[in-house]
């Protein structure tokens, strides 16, 4: 089973310090749940606004943590699993206690002042992802401390996996691809759209279990928008009761996350034979989701895998009904950094991983959207093998 070792800890470490020395700093602090996760291997818990956390990740010295109560036991269990890239933890009540009494959050500054001076920090300029009224106020506790705002900086440690995080991936990809089929059995008239997703969901997680045992797997998005409903990316709010008809046009999206990364899959479907219509506006889809993968080669533009999609779906007479971007970065969350990636204009860097969506949504007729997960490189990878031809998408 692939999994994340210490050499993805080496590998993302070597680019925290590379960073830490382009930007003058002596330490970075990670305080949102998927930065804390990218520096811990830690499957993150709570959520930061309403209990805070912070990985500390030196220049020189030791990482640590600050973390609630809540998560002790978990901790512990990611601890004897091996899991966990940063161990020296200290933790804050989640409420007052009569005996062995930790600190409480309204002593959080004081606590993260303290382990900040017992590493040689008090002094020092750190650089700051997210952000947190705690940070504001250790500047009375320490004074001579200088925190820089660095969310924008540290948003690139993302963008390039290493060999393990694509095989994760890879593993996620090919149960994905699973799922798909499972969803090409059971698609039939008259069925609950809902009652159709939940089904693949329970699928999902047994098949899951005899592949993964003893991972973190977890089903982010199984969803399915049949007929008119599937012309809005994202529905139309009436879902419930939703049955799926024959003549339809399917939208489906599958998102697994392995071991604290995700990937997509998506596919249309058609509950019947679809009409001259639907088969141009499909094979359209196809077109531009085929070139966009193209375009995913180590040196282009970040943009131009969404300008060689939309370029297809304009020379099939359909720019109009372009409703999104072509795509976006993948990987501990399902929607990655870089976040703008129809305007980047930055070369593509080797092992990014994007989803190649491009989307044509006609009103009254319905969506067409094909969404493979492939690897920036000199001939990018698709992670995603679900068949891509007229013949798979009609469901007869």
């Amino acid at each position: 089973m692939p999994k994340l070792s210490n050499a993805v800890w080496r590998y993302r470490h070597e680019k925290m310090t590379a960073l830490m020395d382009d930007l003058a700093v002596d330490a970075i602090v990670f305080t949102s749940a998927d930065f804390f996760q990218f520096a811990t291997n830690f499957h993150t818990d709570v959520l930061p606004w309403e209990r805070p956390i912070f990985a500390v990740v030196p220049r020189n010295g030791t990482p640590f943590l600050v973390m609630n109560e809540l998560s002790t036991h978990h901790m512990r269990f990611s601890q004897e699993q091996g899991k966990v890239w940063i161990t020296d933890i200290t933790y804050y009540a989640e409420h007052p206690r009569v005996t062995d009494r930790l600190p409480l959050i309204t002593q959080l500054p004081e606590v993260l002042a303290e382990r900040l001076r017992q590493a040689g920090l008090a002094r020092s300029r750190i650089a700051v992802e997210g952000g947190s009224p705690v940070l504001a106020q250790l500047g009375r506790l320490l004074p001579e401390l200088t925190l820089r705002g660095a969310t924008a900086e540290c948003r690139s440690l993302r963008w390039q996996k290493h060999d393990e995080e694509i095989a994760v991936m890879a593993a996620a990809a090919s149960i994905s691809d699973w799922i798909q089929d499972r969803y090409r059995e059971n698609i039939r008239p008259g069925r609950l759209v809902q009652e159709l997703d939940c089904a693949m969901a329970a699928l999902f997680v047994q098949e899951a279990a005899e592949r993964f045992p003893g991972e973190q797997f977890e089903v982010i998005r199984c969803w399915t928008l049949s007929g008119p409903a599937s012309a809005s990316p994202h529905g139309d709010g009436a879902s419930c009761g939703a049955r799926i008809k024959e003549g339809d046009v399917l939208v489906n999206i599958v998102i697994p996350r392995l071991n604290g990364l995700t990937i997509e899959n998506e596919r249309t479907w058609f509950c019947g034979t679809p009409s001259a219509e639907q088969a141009r506006l499909w094979s359209a889809a196809k077109a531009a989701n085929e070139a966009a993968i193209a375009a995913a080669r180590t040196g282009n533009p970040v943009c131009m895998m969404d300008a060689a999609a939309q370029a297809e779906i304009e020379k099939a007479g359909y720019g109009g009904f372009i409703r999104h971007r072509t795509g976006h970065a993948v990987g501990i969350i399902h929607h990655e950094y870089p976040e703008d990636m129809a305007f980047c204009q930055r070369p593509l860097l080797a092992n990014e991983v994007y989803s190649a969506e491009p989307g044509i949504y006609a009103y009254g007729i319905g969506g067409f959207r094909l969404d493979d997960t492939v690897v920036v490189g000199d001939t990018p990878r698709v992670l995603t093998g679900t068949p891509k031809t007229l013949e798979y998408a009609t469901v007869r």
